[in-house]
């Protein structure tokens, strides 16, 4: 379960992460810092699995797979909570039930989720059912759930990616167990899913991520199972590219940015060499043009994850091993992607409802 790290309609930063009994959550005190307050723990007794994400509102959604003993047996549901505004409470935790109502033994099978927000507000949900496919349930923009629908595909693993573009339309890419991923995408915004091509791939556990890297167009990311490092395909591109990497292990962080005034993507992931993040950054959609991986921060930081501050800076941030948030921000003084010095934010929780 990675870190999450989303800019609110004021500029702030927000962090969550995932411990026992909940969320925790940092809030910057103003836009680019450099203090914040928390953690705030918000209380989900049971998350085993969360995710968030933002729609073009700003509300943060955050989703969650939360496991409870019953008189019967196991009890397992996905759960959504909204943040409204940034440092404010959340709702209260609302169960959307699993794809298997009615069925423990099924439903004890639903993998962790992922979630993204098209152009109409309307919060898409999306998870691994019992028989290896893809189940998804939709929120439209009133607030209203419908029902599960199940996207069928095969021999899915944990691990899937969604992700929206600009202008509202969402993808999900899906790592499968026979040398696939697999991809929905909505052709138009607010369109239905459509399953897209395979892609030749096999995925590293829960380090596929994604991005849009042009107008309309989002580049999946994941590191290679078998040790090839991280690999990068959209559509169209003629084959999938190859971008170093090899010593790294976990989620790869991502995020468009300007850097020397080029549009780029930025990359981390955590080098497990010496347990220490490693960052890298290239032109947007040209992965050709070469990729160079740099140490940063101490040993024993996971999780990396990354955003643009409110004042446009890229933000790297990473969880401690005694569960702190570590942060770092792009430097406006040095060409290339240079970053300041890490800073820690106060790990002592304070324990919230919301």
């Amino acid at each position: 379960m990675a870190l999450r790290l989303f800019r609110g309609k004021d500029g702030r930063l927000t962090a969550y992460a995932p411990v026992a009994g909940g969320v925790v959550r940092w809030t910057e005190d103003r836009p680019g810092g450099p203090t914040w307050t928390g953690p705030w723990l918000i209380e989900a007794p049971g998350l085993s699995e969360m995710t968030v994400a933002q729609g073009a509102d700003g509300y943060a959604h955050i989703v969650g797979l939360r496991r409870r003993a019953g008189k019967d047996g196991a009890q397992v549901d996905v759960v959504h909570a909204t943040q409204f505004q940034t440092g404010r409470p959340l709702t209260a935790w609302h169960s959307l039930g699993t794809p298997h109502p009615g069925d423990r033994a099924k439903a004890e099978r639903t993998g962790a989720p992922a979630a993204a927000v098209d152009s109409s507000g309307a919060v898409h949900v999306f998870v691994r059912n019992a028989g290896r496919g893809v189940s998804t349930r939709r929120q439209d923009a009133k607030g209203k759930w419908g029902g599960w629908t199940d996207l069928k595909g095969t021999e899915v693993l944990d691990g899937l990616s969604a992700a929206e573009t600009a202008d509202g339309r969402v993808e999900l890419f899906a790592p499968a167990g026979r040398g696939a991923a697999l991809r929905w995408y909505q052709p138009e915004p607010g369109g239905a899913l459509q399953r897209g091509e395979d892609i030749p791939a096999r995925l590293q556990a829960g380090s596929a991520s994604a991005v849009e890297s042009s107008r309309d167009t989002v580049t999946h990311y994941w590191r290679d199972a078998d040790g090839g490092g991280v690999l990068a395909w959209r559509p169209d591109a003629p084959a999938t590219a190859s971008l170093g990497g090899e010593a790294g292990s976990g989620p790869v962080a991502v995020v468009r940015a300007p850097v020397d005034g080029h549009d780029c993507v930025v990359l981390a992931h955590r080098d497990t060499g010496i347990g220490r993040l490693a960052v890298a950054a290239h032109p947007a959609e040209d992965e050709a043009a070469g990729v160079w991986w740099t140490l940063s921060g101490e040993a024993g930081a996971r999780t990396p994850a990354l955003a643009l501050d409110g004042l446009g800076r890229v933000v790297l941030a990473a969880v401690a091993l005694d569960g702190g948030l570590l942060v770092a921000r792009q430097r406006t003084d040095e060409r290339g992607l240079a970053l300041r010095a890490w800073s820690r934010v106060s790990d002592a929780v304070e324990r919230r409802t919301g």
